[in-house]
Parts: C-alpha cells; structure tokens; sequence
C-alpha cells in the first residue's frame, strides 16, 4: 500500500508540472513538433536497449543469444521504471536472466550490478568534467558527481570486495531484525543474502579482467552516449537548438535527482528537473515541460510498454516477481 501512495505522488508530480505549464500551451507546443524527429527518438531508444543488451549478453557470456537479452534488459529497466530508484531493476533482471537465460541468480545479480557500477561511474565522472565548463550549475555538478562516485564504491563493496560486504550487512542486519518480520524469516535471509553475496563476488571476479572490463566500459559508454542523443533530437523535433554539453549534463542531472527522490523510475521528479534545467539553459517553459514529457515518452513509457510485452509473452510469472519486488510489497505477517 505504500508503495501504491508513493506511485500516486509521482502521478500528482506530473499533474502539477502540467497545470503549472498550461495544457494548451504544451498541446501548442505538440502540434509544431515535427513527428518525424520523435519517432527516430524512439528508435533510438530501441538502439540504446540493444546495445545495453549487448553488454549483458558479453558479462554472462551469452553474446549469440541477442533476442533473449534484449528481452531480459527489457524486463530488467521495466521493473527498474516501478521501484524506488530503479532498485528493482538489477534484482528483476536476474529473475528474468534466470528464466530466460537460464544463469544462476547470483550471476544475474553479479552482471547488474557489474553494470550499475560502470553506468554510475560514468555518470559521477562526466558531471566532475562538466563543472569545469559549465559554471551556472557547478556546485550541482559537482555534488552530483561526488554522489555518484559515492555509489560506485558502494557497489564496489558488494560486487567485488567479499570480507567487506558481508562485514557491511551485518552491521546493517540488526536495523532489519527490527523490522516486524518472523526471526525464521530473518534467519533465512541472513543466510540467502551471504551465500548470495559470496555468490555473486566469486563469478564478478572471474569475468574480472582488463580486457572484459574496458569493453563492458566501452559499451557503457555508447549507451550513455545514445541516451543524450536521443534527448539532443528530441529537442531537434522542437526546432530548439542546444548545446551537446548541456545536454549531457542536464541528461545525469535528471536522472540523479530521479534516484535521489526514490520515486518509482523518478515519475514526477525527472520530468521536473529536465523542464527546470531546461528553463536554466533559456529554453521557454512550456516548450521545457513538451521536450520533457516527450522525452519520457520514446523512453520510460516505451520500456514500459514494452517491458509488459515480453513479461506476458516470454514469461508470465516473471509479472507476478516484478509485482513482489515493486509495487506490491509486503512485509512478513
């Protein structure tokens, strides 16, 4: 129930954003864009789950099996789009992968958070560089880039450092103990946690190596950089000019503060943070919130659509997994 309050504040976030704009001047702004440039924003997209797919497919070492990656990443960023900080994701992609791939758990758990690691990283690194250029919002910047440098070795910790993250849950363990929930139940996650985490350390390490690395790096990267280009046309169907650094900028900013919210996949949150920016860059407030909601259009909403396709389709207990680990969760009676 929570969770379904948490949902319904995202949804008020968005209607205030528009009240705040005014309907008719973003259905004025919709009808001068040109379509053309929205729907190669779209395909873009579908190029960015490609190459996120790629990635996946080369950290578990299934690089032949493209249709069945693109359909767990799929999975994996629908669940992602659900949960509070897109926490769900990782864990969402490894059922998926489990089913569909046919990986253990751990391994799934391992590729996410190899990922995770890498997009993190790149994301605290280009908003340091940028806050040498872009003085108007260094101090955002540069917090932001801190922040995420800050999650990176968070990850770190659990994905490849084994006395480390187990010394960690268990001083995290007794703040769960008081939680309402059985002491069977906790016992039993205790123990699934650590052999989990032991688990995933062992296979990230044996995928750990230079070369692996800098490819999953590279990968990365391209999606990244995909991701900005598909908001940089968006902003082309608008006949708005900008500069690519801006972009890129406001592009990490956005989602940062969409992870920082806990907003389930930052509904509300990121569609105001990229029309503030947008306004701090001299872009015109209400062409700000259509570039906006346009943008989360060909991005959050077609993963979404999607996302509800291929869990029906490919596998239909995987809907029931993204239910238990989004929206619906409870705690042990």
């Amino acid at each position: 129930m929570k969770q379904f309050y948490v949902l319904v504040v995202s949804f008020v976030l968005l209607i205030l954003l528009v009240l705040w704009l005014g309907p008719s001047n973003i259905i004025h702004a919709l009808e001068t864009a040109d379509l053309r440039f929205i729907v190669l924003a779209a395909f873009i997209h579908l190029v960015v789950i490609g190459v996120r797919s790629l990635r996946w497919g080369f950290i578990i070492n299934q690089t032949t099996e493209f249709k069945k990656n693109y359909v767990v990443k799929t999975i994996g960023l629908f669940a992602g789009n659900f949960s509070p900080a897109r926490s769900a994701g990782e864990v969402l992609n490894a059922v998926a992968g489990k089913k569909i791939n046919g990986i253990s758990l751990s391994e799934g758990l391992s590729a996410g958070l190899t990922e995770r690691f890498f997009d993190v990283g790149i994301a605290g690194c280009l908003m340091l560089i940028s806050s040498l250029f872009l003085p108007k919002i260094r101090v955002i910047t540069i917090l932001g880039g801190l922040l995420s440098i800050g999650m990176v070795l968070l990850i770190y910790i659990f994905n490849w450092r084994e006395n480390a993250s187990i010394w960690l849950y268990d001083r995290i363990h007794p703040i769960i103990s008081k939680l309402p929930i059985r002491e069977e139940v906790l016992n039993n996650l205790y123990l699934k946690f650590t052999e989990g985490l032991r688990g995933m350390i062992q296979y990230t390490h044996s995928f750990s190596n230079f070369k692996n690395l800098t490819f999953v790096f590279f990968l990365s990267g391209a999606s990244w950089l995909l991701e900005c280009v598909r908001l940089l046309v968006v902003f082309y169907a608008f006949n708005i000019e900008i500069n690519f650094t801006a972009i890129v900028v406001i592009f990490l900013i956005a989602n940062l503060v969409g992870i920082v919210t806990a907003l389930p996949g930052g509904i509300g949150s990121i569609e105001i943070s990229l029309t503030g920016l947008f306004v701090l860059f001299g872009v015109p407030g209400a062409l700000s919130g259509s570039i906006a909601l346009v943008d989360r259009l060909v991005s959050f909403w077609l993963v979404t659509a999607l996302g509800i396709i291929f869990s029906s389709y490919y596998a239909k207990d995987i809907l029931e997994d993204i239910k238990g680990y989004t929206l619906d969760l409870k705690g042990s009676e």
